[in-house]
This record gives structure tokens, C-alpha cells and sequence, in this order.
């Protein structure tokens, strides 16, 4: 798991976007949360994909949803911002959980959220404590599926909901690196969809829906890449959290997915109440 925390705790990511904020004239003082939305939702879409996740589940006032993986907290601070939820972010990265705190309070959501570091197959939660569990781009790090899945649905109350987007294997074959989420396959463990579907059966979730989200994502990449080549990169972006490699990552996601090496779900399991 060290290896993992390196890889996305490249140190500065605070300072980097705050003096992006500035520069591109944000007040630093008046900020709400959707000054943030290109930064902070360290996923394929970015916010668009999080209300998108958001409608598929249904979410409503007042539910209690853990975003495992949580990152700089975008998808935790819409949640509660826009959906009126409770809603708690972990992450294994330190300064990514440091950084979303310090994120929340600018925005005024300090009260209003909690971020913790955590293990996603060690979660500091009591059995049953969540309405949803929430789980973007993390899987893809952790080779034990079944303990990443079963600890999940250990922490949802019975008839509540693992919500996910995530990437999976392809039958394109391996996927060329670096990417988003490894520079190289020593921390990546991709499984293939059915696969997957059998681990959440087999720790009792019920998958309720599954789409296939590949197409979208590779033509949002290949916005991303052809917005970059044009102009550059934007001064806010996902770019900041992903180094020096962030265009090769981009371009390779993109080939990844139109080979089908890579392909991208969004789903919702239910655990069957008692």
C-alpha cells in the first residue's frame, strides 16, 4: 500500500491549486465548491460523471454515504453540497486527506464533512453504518477484490447500496502504461467485468444496474487530449495530480480504451436487508 500512497501523494498538491485559484482570479476567500469541480474529482468525467453516479443511485437528503477512495473530496463535498447527504470521505493518501479538509473548510463545508485516512480493506467504521458506499478509480490499486468488496458491504446497512464507477480489464489485453492510476503494472490488479460481478455476488451484493461507460470515456479523454494539444492544458485540471506524465497517461488511456484493453462501468448493488 506504501507504494500506492507514493504514487498519488506527490507532495504540494494544495499549495499547486490554491495558486492556480489565484491566478486564474479566484478569491480565495469567497470560493465555493464548484471553483474546484475541475481539480477535485480525480476521475474519468470529472463532475459530470459524479451527478451522473449521483442520479443512477438515487440519492436523497439525508442518507449517510462513505466515499472510499475519496481523493481531494469532490464527489464528498457535491454530495453534501448538492444532495443533501451525510457524506464521509476516506483515502489512503495522506495529503489527499489533508488537502480535502483544508478544501471543505474554504468552501465553507468544514462542518459539514469528515475526511479520515484509511485502508479500503480496513475501514474505521462499526458494521452497518452507511446508507451507501460510494467508490470511484480505487479498485484498480488493490489486488484483493474479494476484501476490497466484502469490506464495503460490510460497512452498509442491510438494503442500502454499493454505488461505483470504475475501470476494469478489457479483452483487448494488457493496457500500455503509464496511466492515471500506475506508472507501471506493479500496482495495478484489473479484473474483467464478470469476474468482478461474481466477487459481489459472492460477498452478497446484488447488482441492480451495470453500464458500460467505455465510449463516453474515451471521448472525453480525447477531448482533454485534443483541448491540450490546441491550447495547452487548462491552468485547473486533473493534470496537476498526475506529474510530469500526465499527457503520455492521457494519451494512453485513450488508446487503452479504444483497444478495449480498458473498459469503464458504472453500477449499483444492493445488500439484501434482513
Amino acid at each position: 500500500m506504501e507504494s500506492v500512497e507514493r504514487h498519488y501523494g506527490r507532495g504540494g498538491i494544495l499549495d499547486s491549486i490554491l495558486r492556480t485559484l489565484a491566478t486564474i482570479g479566484k478569491d480565495l476567500d469567497k470560493l465555493v465548491p464548484a471553483d474546484l469541480a475541475p481539480v477535485d474529482e480525480f476521475h474519468i468525467r470529472g463532475r459530470e460523471a459524479t451527478v451522473e453516479l449521483a442520479n443512477r443511485a438515487s440519492l436523497a437528503p439525508g442518507l449517510s454515504v462513505l466515499d472510499v477512495g475519496c481523493g481531494l473530496g469532490g464527489s464528498v463535498r457535491y454530495l453534501a453540497a448538492e444532495r443533501g447527504c451525510r457524506a464521509t470521505g476516506v483515502d489512503l493518501t495522506a495529503e489527499y486527506v489533508e488537502a480535502a479538509a483544508a478544501l471543505a473548510k474554504l468552501v465553507g463545508l468544514g462542518d459539514a464533512v469528515e475526511f479520515r485516512q484509511a485502508s479500503a480493506l480496513a475501514l474505521p467504521f462499526a458494521d452497518a453504518t452507511f446508507d451507501v458506499v460510494w467508490t470511484e478509480h480505487v479498485q484498480m490499486n488493490i489486488a484483493d477484490k474479494r476484501a476490497f468488496y466484502a469490506e464495503l458491504a460490510r460497512v452498509i446497512v442491510p438494503g442500502g447500496r454499493l454505488v461505483f464507477h470504475d475501470v476494469f480489464q478489457g479483452e483487448g489485453g494488457a493496457p500500455h502504461f503509464p496511466v492515471p492510476w500506475a506508472d507501471e503494472s506493479a500496482i495495478s490488479f484489473l479484473e474483467p467485468p464478470d469476474a468482478v460481478q461474481q466477487t459481489l455476488a459472492d460477498v452478497g451484493l446484488r447488482v441492480l444496474d451495470w453500464e458500460d461507460k467505455s465510449v463516453h470515456s474515451r471521448i472525453w479523454f480525447a477531448g482533454v487530449l485534443e483541448r491540450s494539444k490546441a491550447s495547452g492544458p487548462p491552468p485547473l485540471g486533473i493534470h496537476l495530480l498526475m506529474g510530469p506524465t500526465a499527457r503520455t497517461k492521457i494519451e494512453n488511456i485513450v488508446r487503452n480504451l479504444a483497444e478495449r484493453r480498458v473498459v469503464v462501468v458504472q453500477a449499483v448493488a444492493e445488500k439484501p436487508g434482513v
